[in-house]
């Protein structure tokens, strides 16, 4: 028995003490063996995809923090499903150097240049990241992704790190998420170990940092990735990092950092238009099913025109579909896959009918009501003409589907939701001592119910 599953045994054995029987049985007890392992990451075969989310949503960070008990370095363990292995030969034995779908530097082999779908929203980003991917160092440092949830910057960064690891395997390469990157510092900086740190974060050619967006607030896990960053572009080490939003539109990132991150080249993924949704399914399917051809067309268009904004929720739709009627063994026809999406269109559709319609109501009906214009309402004007009006709006958006304040400021020209927040609570509070106002709100309510 090796040192890992040694490792794993005794935090085992531990999991069973501190946690309850019931959860020890259905979480922990199922997972029994080491499947793989590198230097300092471990991999855990879990059983599903839900006991998956689960350890890694409550219970990983304890796991780590066990493995500090019986081992002087830093180690981190991993959960993965058997799909998300490469073949059978990955559960032989740990010994035989198993060939996961994980690579040293936590990179996923199945995030490729070859199988990331190119399309208008995507092109330059996927043009400029094979340029760094060639020439790492040079062309572009940092590399600065950013666009919305599930549109692909995660697989177009590590095909960069994987692409960099096939044309020269001696290179170090490190895919990391930004809170995994807080808690390697704050629990080596509780233990006074930022040699540790230094030398492991250092010693990379490549540094690949997911979601840098997470680090809003985190003031020293901040300074610290200020002298790392440094250290590493005076190196010429080639740094990639992704977001939510470009780098001046950051929270809570202190100013030399963003200007860091503007140095080198900043590039954008968009939503995809349809025909590349479809193309992204077609892709998607050669991974599901040989029965490519069989899948009539309309059927993807009708899937790809259900689910616009997220490529991952594009993707979950399709699984369904194809395990909805292969388990019921009917045929792919659209009637088929409406009825197995149903209850997520019913989900979209409520959600839509709300953004497109009632908001954009209620701010045509206060509007009307004052007598200006909705432009003027969602404007810059700052005359007491245009924002008493405008706060009303945002109270009653609030108060009648409690968005969060964030959202609610995009209803209005992209406001902070500093903003919003301040404005709900002083219509909030003049209500109380404000007869006319209060009536003003209560008939415009009578109007959007009408």
């Amino acid at each position: 028995m090796n040192e890992y599953d040694q490792l794993w045994q005794k935090i085992h054995s531990d999991l069973e003490t501190i946690y309850s029987e019931e959860l020890y049985t259905d979480v922990f007890e199922p997972l029994k063996k080491v499947h793989k392992y590198t230097k300092d990451q471990v991999y855990i075969l879990v059983p599903n995809e839900f006991i998956k989310n689960r350890i890694n949503r409550f219970y990983v960070g304890k796991i780590n923090e066990l493995s500090q008990k019986y081992r002087q370095e830093p180690i981190r363990f991993n959960f993965v499903t058997e799909s998300e292995l490469i073949s059978e030969e990955t559960l032989i034995s740990p010994e035989k150097n198993l060939d996961l779908k994980y690579r040293p530097g936590d990179l996923n082999r199945s995030y490729t240049f070859d199988n990331f779908v190119v399309g208008k929203s995507n092109n330059f980003a996927f043009r400029m990241a094979m340029k760094v991917a060639d020439q790492p160092g040079i062309v572009a440092n940092p590399l600065y992704i950013f666009g919305d949830v599930g549109l692909g910057k995660t697989h177009l960064m590590q095909a960069i790190g994987n692409y960099i690891l096939d044309n020269d395997p001696q290179k170090k390469v490190l895919y990391v998420k930004a809170d995994s990157f807080i808690e390697d510092f704050t629990n080596l900086l509780r233990k006074d170990r930022m040699d540790e740190f230094n030398e492991k974060y250092r010693s990379f050619d490549v540094l690949l940092v997911d979601d840098i967006q997470i680090m809003g607030g985190a003031t020293k896990t901040q300074m610290e990735f200020f002298k790392l960053f440094d250290f590493l572009y005076q190196q010429n080490r080639q740094i990639v990092i992704t977001s939510d939003k470009p780098a001046s539109e950051l929270k809570n990132i202190m100013s030399r950092l963003t200007s860091r991150f503007e140095v080198g080249l900043t590039v954008d993924i968009q939503v995809p238009d349809l025909e590349h949704r479809i193309e992204i399914l077609k892709r998607k399917l050669t991974t599901e099913t040989s029965d490519v051809y069989e899948i009539p067309s309309d059927v993807l268009e009708f899937i790809a025109s259900s689910f616009v904004t997220n490529i991952r929720e594009l993707e979950g739709a399709l699984k369904r579909v194809l395990f909805y009627c292969l388990t019921n063994n009917i045929d792919l026809t659209l009637e088929s896959v409406n009825e197995a999406l149903e209850p997520l269109l019913k989900t979209k559709r409520k959600s839509s009918s709300l953004s497109e319609n009632n908001y954009d109501l209620i701010q045509s009906i206060v509007s009307d009501f004052y007598g200006i214009t909705v432009d003027d309402l969602i404007g810059k004007k700052r005359h007491l003409k245009y924002t008493l009006p405008r706060h009303i709006a945002m109270y009653i958006i609030k108060s009648k589907y409690n968005l969060p304040y964030k959202t609610i400021g995009q209803l209005f020209g992209n406001r902070d939701h500093s903003t919003i927040l301040a404005a709900c609570e002083k219509i909030e509070n003049e209500m109380k001592q404000d007869r006319n106002l209060k009536l003003a709100i209560e008939t415009i309510n009578k109007k959007i119910n009408i």
